[in-house]
């Protein structure tokens, strides 16, 4: 068995490939489930955001193929677009890149919190519907205290820097005066939370906010002294809006090339300032090639993004040398509870011998044979019984050379050879 981590993400694939094969909300559960009835995986895990895309597995050595087929399958993606833009960890590889995930070492935004709250998600999920065994429930967990400790003992979490951050000061470098401007954002979810609280910082006038649920919407109005609207009333709401960003799970586009048109008209082609955050993308690409729309996707923002990085370079290699000394620690608890495993057979084997050796005496007690005669060949007999196998095994190694053996032999059984007995 091995840890496997398979996925496609900003570094690797264009936001049209991403979008194909992101998860929505919906389909995580029963593509979980899916994957986990695959003969050859044994524990699943899937994380699906905006900029990526993952699967973790415990899964049979020499079995990689069968993950990416299912991908490629479960999407309708070609294999041959699904392997130029995948990659593939395992094993000691495959750890470190979920612990640089969780640590936001991976991310678009160097260090960025939110997406160690999205591996979480995943793992809930993972929880809740019984994929995870012994090996991915350890890994996560360890996962999650080394993300902790790379937060609290590197300055990868100083100087603010996220995709919401990223196009807020976006519009701040568009607008001279965000105080006098109306923003409209679609989704309530955790990364729209993050706009709606960096605009109100920025002091927009006002603040609309759309969603598929309007309770959730009014909650994130209310803290940020904004307006909850449904998405159904979008049309209405766009002509008011100078500053458009969005980031929902629809599986399809809500705003489209002929709805932002008549916004336009009603504003008198005054300018709109739009974030596309989604994938799958909320905005038609063609509403970008409207006159007074200035349209960005998540893939523009990098440009933004690389200018607020580097008080984080060093922070990101104190916490690589962290992940580092963390797989290795992971790697040898592996090891210590593969090697509690033998030493629990180990010790049966000789209780049964010990058993089998003491009820043979006991009935010759009750027999009235002598009992000295009988605690001597109880010993006797406990003593060859033990060694037999150990002995048989040395003798072999050393009739074929194995200098590598007989030496671990004399470390485990503690023998000095040396010794005149």
């Amino acid at each position: 068995m091995r840890f496997l981590a398979l996925g496609i993400n900003h570094k690797t694939a264009p936001v049209a490939i991403r979008e194909r094969v992101a998860f929505t909300p919906e389909q995580l559960e029963a593509a979980s489930l899916q994957l986990r009835n695959h003969q050859s995986i044994k524990e699943v895990a899937i994380l699906s955001t905006c900029n990526r895309t993952e699967i973790y597995t415990l899964i049979e050595a020499g079995n990689v193929r069968p993950v990416l087929d299912w991908l490629s399958d479960f999407h309708s993606l070609p294999i041959e677009d699904l392997a130029r833009y995948s990659y593939i960890h395992e094993d000691q590889a495959a750890i470190a890149h979920m612990m640089r995930v969780a640590s936001g070492l991976d991310s678009m935004v160097l260090g960025e919190p939110q997406i160690l709250g999205q591996l979480k998600d995943s793992y809930d999920l993972a929880k809740k519907e019984n994929l995870l065994g012994t090996g991915l429930e350890l890994l996560f967990q360890q996962v999650f205290a080394t993300a902790k400790q790379v937060r609290t003992e590197t300055g990868i979490g100083t100087n603010p820097v996220s995709v919401a951050y990223a196009a807020v000061s976006l519009a701040q470098r568009i607008f001279a005066d965000l105080k006098t401007s109306t923003a409209l954002l679609i989704g309530a979810g955790e990364t729209i939370e993050l706009v709606a609280r960096h605009l109100k910082n920025a002091g927009v006038a006002k603040m609309i906010i759309a969603n598929r649920t309007v309770e959730r919407a009014q909650a994130l109005a209310d803290e940020v002294q904004g307006r909850a609207v449904a998405l159904s009333e979008i049309p209405h709401q766009l002509e008011k809006a100078d500053i458009v960003i969005s980031s929902t799970a629809a599986p399809l586009p809500i705003l489209g090339k002929g709805m932002v048109e008549q916004a336009l008209k009603k504003r008198r082609h005054k300018p709109i300032f739009m974030v596309d955050i989604a994938v799958p993308r909320d905005i038609e690409p063609q509403v970008g090639e409207l006159d007074d729309i200035f349209l960005f996707t998540v893939d523009d923002l990098k440009e933004v993004i690389e200018e607020n990085l580097a008080a984080r370079r060093e922070a990101a290699e104190e916490a690589e040398l962290l992940i580092s000394k963390s797989v290795q620690a992971f790697l040898r608890d592996l090891r210590v509870r593969d090697a509690g495993r033998m030493i629990r057979v180990f010790r049966q084997r000789a209780q049964q011998l010990a058993e089998q050796e003491l009820a043979l005496a006991l009935s010759q007690l009750d027999q009235g044979q002598d009992a000295r005669d009988i605690m001597q060949k109880l010993c006797r007999n406990l003593t060859n019984k033990w060694l037999h196998d150990p002995t048989l095994k040395i003798r072999e190694a050393s009739a074929e050379n194995r200098s590598d053996l007989l030496a671990a032999a004399s470390q485990l059984l503690n023998l000095d050879t040396s010794d005149k007995l």
